[in-house]
C-alpha cells in the first residue's frame, strides 16, 4: 500500500518542480526582454514640413536621408502624419468632407494618387517594407473614431476575428449603428466622430482598424483627437487592449495635449507610450515658453518614464519645428525657414532633452542645414535624453539682468515687472478635488456658480446660465432627446454665445486652453452635467470645468533651471533665460546636492564643469556655477565633482 503512494507523491513533486522551474525560466526570459519604449522615442514626423500633403516619393526620399544621416543618432521612426487617405484635389483641405479613400468596411486607405504602391488594397505594406529595409520603423497618424464619410455611406462593420460583416442579435451592423454624430472631433467636425465602445460592433470596428495597421507593417501609431480637451478614455483604453493582442509591438502615441494635468496624465500613462501635454508646438517663442510649467508639474509627479503600454510612457512636448517648414493647416509643403532664432532653438532642444521628451524632428531633411543638423544630433543632449535620471526643475537659482539698472530676479516670475493675476476657465480631470466647486444658485433661472468661498476667492462670483433650448426644428428635438437633462450654458451678457469645452481649431502650445464662447449649437462640446458632488462635467470629453488663476506674462518671462544625473555620475544643470535681455544665472553646488538623491556627497566637493553651448570649461569650484545667458537662450553645464 505504501509503495504506490510514495511513487505517486514523488511524481507529483517532480511535475510541480518542473512547472515551477519552467515558470521561473519564462519570467527570467521575459524580464530580460527589452521594454517597449525603454527610452524616449526618436524619429521624424511629416506634419511640420508637409502638413497633410506628403506623397510616397517624398516620404521615401526623406526616409532614405534619415537612414543615412539621423538613424546613427537614434532617430529610427519615420511617421506619416494626418490625412494620408485624403485626395489632394481642388476643394480638399483639413476639414473637408467627401475626399477620402475608404474601403467597403469604412476603413481609411492611402490615396492611390499620392501613394501609388497602395493600389489594389495593399495599403502601406510596400512602403513599410521599404522603410524596414532601411533599418527604420514606420509610423502613421490616425484620427479617433470613425470618419463622417463612412458614417454617411453607412458601411458595414468588419468582424476581423471571424471574417465578414459583424453580426449580433440576428443582424449585420453598420457605421450608423456605432458612430456618435453628436460627438464629432471638435477641430475636425466634418472629418470624424466618436465610436460607441460599449457596443460589440463599435469594438469590432476599432479592432479591424488596428489589426489592419499591423498587417501593413506599422510600428508606430499617433492617435489624434482622443486626449487633452478631446479626452476619450474609452477609446484609448480599448485601442491599448487591441495593441497588446497584436503579434508585433506597436508604439502608441496620443494627442493633442491641451488642458493636460498630472492627474489626467496618470489616467492614461499605463495605456500608452507617448502622450502630448500641450497643444501643437510651432516655431514661435511663446510656443516654446509655454512648455515650462507643464513639464515641471509632470516631472514633480514622477511621470517621466513611468510604466506604459508593454514598457514605459513619456510626456510628449510635440515635434521639433526646426529647419525648413510649412504652415499649420497648409495645402502645400515646405517653403520657409524656422522663425525661431538660434538661441530659441537651443532652448527648445535643451528643454526637450532634459525633460526626456520624445524627439520627433519635423523639418524637411532634404534641406537640412548644418546648424539644424548639429543641434538635433548634439551628443550631450542625446545622452541626457536617453540615459539621464532624476530629471526635474530646479528652483533654487538667482538671476541678475545685465543692464544699467540691475534687478534681482526670482525664479518663475517676470523680472522688474508687476504681475497681474486673472482667473480663466479651464478643464481638468473630474477626480481633481478642486473640480468639486460648482453649485446651483438660482434653480428657476438655471444659474450655477463657481463657489466663491473656495480657497481661490474671486471678487465677483463666476456664474453661468442654462440656455432654454429652441424646439422648432426636428433636428434640434432629436438632439434634445440625446441630451435629456443636460445643461447648455451661456454667459448672461452674451445670450446667444454658449460655453464649449474644446476649441474648434487646433490650438498651439501658447494658447491657454479655456472654455470658448461660440454660437450656441446642440453638440456634445457645449453640453454639461452638474453632479451632486459639485463637479461640472463636459459631455464631449468627460473633463470638468474649473477656474484657475493665470499670471499675466508669466509664461514668457523670467528664468528657469533643470537638473539631472548622468549614468556615469556626472550632474547636468540647464539654465534658461526667458527674458528679452541678457541675464546672469547662478546656482549653488550645495543646493544642487540637496535636490538630487544620493548626491549629498557633492557638498564640499570640488566640481569641474563644461558648458556645452559655448564649449568653455569652468572650475574647479566648491561654491556655485554662474554664467551670462543670452535672451531666450540656454546654458548647459556638465559637472564632474570629487572630494580629491
Amino acid at each position: 500500500m505504501t509503495g504506490p503512494s510514495v511513487v505517486k507523491t514523488g511524481s507529483t513533486r517532480f511535475v510541480v518542480f518542473f512547472i515551477v522551474l519552467n515558470l521561473c525560466l519564462w519570467v527570467e526570459a521575459r524580464s530580460s526582454e527589452p521594454q517597449h519604449a525603454s527610452f524616449p522615442p526618436r524619429g521624424w514626423n511629416s506634419y511640420d514640413s508637409f502638413c497633410w500633403t506628403i506623397s510616397e516619393a517624398e516620404f521615401l526620399q526623406t526616409a532614405e536621408i534619415i537612414s543615412k544621416r539621423l538613424l546613427p543618432h537614434g532617430y529610427q521612426y519615420v511617421v506619416v502624419d494626418y490625412l494620408w487617405y485624403r485626395k489632394k484635389v481642388e476643394g480638399a483641405y483639413v476639414d473637408s468632407l467627401g475626399f477620402d479613400v475608404i474601403d467597403e468596411w469604412g476603413r481609411m486607405h492611402p490615396d492611390p494618387v499620392r501613394w501609388p504602391s497602395s493600389k489594389g488594397g495593399k495599403g502601406f505594406k510596400e512602403v513599410a517594407e521599404k522603410v524596414h529595409r532601411m533599418g527604420l520603423k514606420f509610423g502613421i497618424h490616425v484620427m479617433g473614431g470613425i470618419s463622417t464619410q463612412a458614417y454617411n455611406a453607412n458601411t458595414l462593420v468588419l468582424d476581423s476575428v471571424k471574417g465578414g460583416a459583424y453580426e449580433e442579435s440576428g443582424r449585420q451592423w453598420r457605421a450608423k449603428d456605432i458612430g456618435i454624430k453628436e460627438k464629432a472631433c471638435v477641430w475636425m467636425s466634418h472629418g470624424f466622430m466618436s465610436v460607441n465602445t460599449k457596443l460589440g460592433a463599435g469594438k469590432a470596428f476599432l479592432r479591424s482598424l488596428y489589426r489592419q495597421y499591423a498587417e501593413w507593417g506599422v510600428d508606430f501609431i499617433k492617435h489624434d483627437c482622443v486626449f487633452g480637451t478631446d479626452f476619450n478614455i474609452e477609446e484609448i483604453t480599448y485601442v491599448s487592449e487591441v495593441l497588446k493582442e497584436l503579434d508585433r509591438p506597436v508604439l502608441y502615441s496620443i494627442s493633442p495635449g491641451t488642458s493636460v494635468t498630472p492627474r489626467l496624465a496618470k489616467e492614461v500613462s499605463q495605456l500608452v507610450n507617448m502622450y502630448r501635454i500641450t497643444g501643437d508646438d510651432w516655431d514661435t517663442w511663446k510656443d516654446v515658453a509655454a512648455h515650462f510649467d507643464i513639464t515641471r508639474d509632470l516631472s514633480a509627479s514622477s511621470m517621466i518614464g513611468a510604466q506604459g503600454l508593454q514598457g514605459k510612457s513619456w510626456p510628449d512636448l510635440d515635434m521639433l519645428p526646426l529647419g525648413w517648414l510649412t504652415d499649420p493647416g497648409s495645402n502645400f509643403g515646405p517653403h520657409r525657414a524656422c522663425n525661431l532664432n538660434l538661441e530659441e532653438q537651443k532652448t527648445q532642444m535643451t528643454l526637450w532633452s532634459i525633460a526626456k521628451s520624445p524627439l520627433m524632428f519635423g523639418g524637411d531633411v532634404r534641406k537640412l542645414d548644418d546648424a539644424t543638423y548639429n543641434l538635433i544630433t548634439n551628443p550631450t543632449l542625446l545622452e541626457i535624453n536617453s540615459y539621464s535620471s532624476n530629471n526635474k526643475e530646479f528652483p533654487y537659482i538667482t538671476a541678475t539682468t545685465v543692464s544699467r539698472n540691475k534687478h534681482k530676479g526670482h525664479p518663475h516670475h517676470p523680472m522688474g515687472k508687476n504681475i497681474s493675476t486673472k482667473h480663466a476657465f479651464s478643464l481638468t480631470s473630474c477626480k481633481e478635488p478642486k473640480a468639486n466647486t460648482w453649485s446651483i444658485v438660482d434653480k428657476n433661472r438655471g444659474k450655477i456658480c463657481w463657489n466663491q468661498y473656495s480657497s481661490e476667492k474671486l471678487e465677483k462670483p463666476f456664474c453661468l446660465y442654462n440656455r432654454k433650448a429652441l424646439l422648432s426644428f426636428d433636428e434640434e428635438l432629436k438632439h434634445n432627446q440625446f441630451y435629456q437633462g443636460k445643461l447648455h450654458l451661456q454667459t448672461n451678457d452674451k445670450a446667444e454665445s454658449c460655453l464649449g469645452a474644446s476649441s474648434q481649431q487646433k490650438l498651439t502650445s501658447k494658447d491657454y486652453s479655456r472654455g470658448a464662447l461660440s454660437p450656441c449649437k446642440l453638440d456634445a462640446n457645449q453640453m454639461w452635467e452638474l453632479h451632486s458632488n459639485g463637479t461640472l462635467e463636459n459631455i464631449y470629453s468627460g473633463l470638468c470645468a474649473v477656474l484657475n488663476p493665470v499670471k499675466a506674462e508669466a509664461s514668457s518671462s523670467g528664468v528657469r533651471s533643470w537638473i539631472a544625473t548622468g549614468r556615469r555620475g556626472e550632474v547636468y544643470v540647464a539654465f534658461f533665460n526667458l527674458n528679452q535681455v541678457k541675464t546672469t544665472i547662478s546656482a549653488k553646488i550645495s543646493d544642487i546636492a540637496k535636490a538630487l538623491p544620493n548626491k549629498k556627497n557633492l557638498e564640499g566637493a570640488s566640481c569641474k564643469s563644461h558648458e556645452v553651448w559655448s564649449g568653455k570649461d569652468f572650475g574647479p569650484t566648491k561654491d556655485s556655477v554662474s554664467v551670462q545667458v543670452e535672451p531666450h537662450g540656454p546654458a548647459l553645464f556638465v559637472l564632474h565633482c570629487s572630494h580629491a
